[in-house]
């Protein structure tokens, strides 16, 4: 049995939530007075407030249902984070450049979807699961590609029927 329900939130209460990444970093202090930092968790986890969208009876009882639904926490959903739902800044429209996934090498055929938070010298990657089937686009040297790749829209995995030629850009969003 799966622990993932293919449905999403209702989108009228998801409007009014607020969403954030959240870590889990320990720091120490060590005798001498510098710092050990420890990052507990490899990537940010998402943490949500669904309160604020809920403003009338109806909503009410719909996150209800919801929740008993999915057993509390038991079972996984989709809900949509207005603050970072596309691969582009959330005023932009997609594009099959957005994100880069790798470089072909004239073997690979697996590139996996993710997103780039780049800050300074820091980029920080995002590994993306689960995307809505057929949003996602393609492009290899930067010409979008309508077909010879698959998703598998439950692991973000892109798979192409050909190995992608070395030195080529393949990028997605």
């Amino acid at each position: 049995m799966t622990d993932f329900d293919d449905v999403l939130f209702p989108i009228g209460i998801s409007i009014g939530s607020s969403a954030g990444p959240e870590f889990s970093t320990e720091v120490t202090e060590v005798a001498s007075g510098f710092e050990q930092r420890n990052r507990n968790w490899a990537g940010a986890r998402r943490r949500f407030n669904v309160a604020p969208g809920v403003r009338t009876i109806a909503d009410h009882e719909a996150l209800l249902a919801f929740f008993h639904a999915r057993a509390g926490r038991a079972r996984g959903f989709r809900l949509r984070d207005w603050s970072d739902w596309k691969s582009c800044s959330v005023r932009g429209t997609p594009a099959p450049t957005d994100q880069l996934l790798g470089t072909g090498d004239g073997a690979q055929q697996f590139f996996q979807l993710r997103k780039a938070y780049p800050s300074g010298p820091v980029t920080h990657w995002r590994r993306i699961t689960r995307p809505v089937a057929g949003s996602v686009r393609v492009a290899l040297g930067g010409i979008e590609q309508t077909g010879g790749f698959t998703v598998q829209h439950d692991t973000g995995l892109v798979i192409f029927d050909a190995p992608v030629p070395a030195g080529v850009a393949v990028t997605a969003g």
